[in-house]
């Protein structure tokens, strides 16, 4: 398979220059505080079709011959390179057909489809969707687009490592995440280019590991894989040309469990003023859970996406709130007579807690018959917080169960 030059991807960023922002590039404070680290976030999040991936899907089309382009364009996508194509390929009056997960967020679905590609969804993982997409593209002869081993789709994202040199000198480190590698080849090909001495950190889902291990065993294997918030880099097998550039460029792989990338998930919309899913939280995520040991250094986090479902928003955000224990659920039992819930209530208020949810039940197994269980959701300041308010509803008599 031919290799990525250096040049190749200095031509992707003439090629795609125009169809494509230059996305800004923002430092983050707060980040220094909690890390030691001045860390600053490139913000692929806000890149047309919400996704870095266009960069490298736009290469690879405009490198089309006019036969390729006739015959059609058919790809494989959890979601972000689905769009990527879809416009790119309806920009160019270019039919295309684009296989998604069965799992993959709606909104990204509902994206690719008004991007003017036709969809369709079949399996759980991504490579359920290459597996149609190949069987797809022998029956009807289309050309078929791969989201991340391919040399231009490499190029193209290489392109922001280009941007991150030029707009960021003093950088020492740039983290990006890693599913089938196209981004984190690309990119560290690019830095290592311009910048031989900044650090490459490459980060994975635990639940889809697939880079680790090829690197692990010296070629890409098929690893069995699970559910993950981390949906657009949930790839079962690393590409083949993205590991052996990945062994070359990238110094280190680290991985972020879904605690992890849901509690960075929460960090950027709060602290950062951004929206990333799960796959573009993973830089953060890394350096948060203290996966960097490093410290002093100007690191460059590649915020890749902020094409996320907005009810799986809702729910990340939920159980980040549980994991920083500024969101709560006591069970507590109260005897059943008058004046006695009012009680428990009231050390809530002492302590300053907002009560958002209270439902009473007797019909629980192992409470005396004259006893019910109150289960009282709340949201406090933080973990502290939660921890004071529990010892005071003991103290004032109340028994908490699990």
């Amino acid at each position: 398979m031919e290799r990525v030059t250096f040049d190749m991807i200095k031509e992707a960023a003439e090629t795609i220059k125009g169809s494509v922002k230059r996305t800004q590039i923002i430092e983050c404070p707060t980040m220094e505080k909690l890390t030691g680290n001045k860390v600053f976030f490139k913000l692929e999040n806000l890149q047309k079709t919400g996704s870095f991936k266009v960069r490298g899907a736009l290469n690879k089309i405009m490198h089309l011959t006019e036969e390729e382009k006739a015959r059609g364009v058919i790809a494989s996508s959890a979601g972000n390179h689905a769009q990527g194509v879809a416009l790119g390929a309806t920009n160019l009056g270019i039919k295309s057909t684009i296989v998604m997960p069965g799992t993959a967020p709606l909104s990204k679905v509902m994206a690719t489809r008004g991007y003017g590609a036709e969809v369709v969804q079949v399996g759980t993982v991504y490579d359920d969707a290459y597996k149609k997409a190949c069987e797809i593209q022998a029956e009807t002869g289309a050309t078929f687009l791969h989201p991340f081993d391919d040399p231009y789709v490499i190029a193209g994202q290489g392109t922001i490592g280009m941007e991150i040199i030029e707009d960021l000198e003093n950088v020492d480190m740039v983290i990006v995440p890693i599913g089938g590698g196209g981004i984190a080849s690309g990119i560290a090909k690019a830095v290592k280019s311009l910048k031989p001495s900044v650090k490459m950190v490459g980060v994975e889902a635990e639940n889809a590991a697939s880079m680790l291990e090829a690197v692990k065993q010296g070629c890409p294997c098929t690893i069995k894989t699970t559910p993950t918030i981390a949906d657009g880099i949930a790839v079962a097998r690393a590409g083949e040309l993205t590991c052996e550039m990945i062994r070359d460029y990238v110094d280190e792989i680290v991985t972020v469990s879904e605690d992890d990338i849901a509690r960075a998930i929460l960090f950027l919309m709060e602290k950062g003023k951004v929206v990333a899913e799960g796959a573009g939280a993973t830089p953060v995520a890394a350096l948060l859970a203290g996966k960097i040991k490093e410290q002093g250094q100007n690191i460059c986090c590649v915020i890749s996406g902020g094409n996320s479902d907005i009810n799986m928003i809702e729910r990340i955000i939920n159980k980040a709130l549980i994991l920083e224990g500024r969101k709560a659920e006591f069970n507590v039992v109260v005897p059943d007579r008058a004046g006695e819930l009012f009680k428990v209530l009231q050390v809530l208020a002492d302590k300053k807690a907002n009560i958002l949810r209270i439902n009473q039940s007797m019909y629980k197994t192992g409470i005396k018959i004259n006893n019910q269980v109150a289960k009282i959701v709340i949201e406090c300041a933080n973990a502290e917080h939660r921890n004071e308010i529990a010892v005071a509803i003991r103290e004032a008599g109340f028994e908490l169960r699990p």
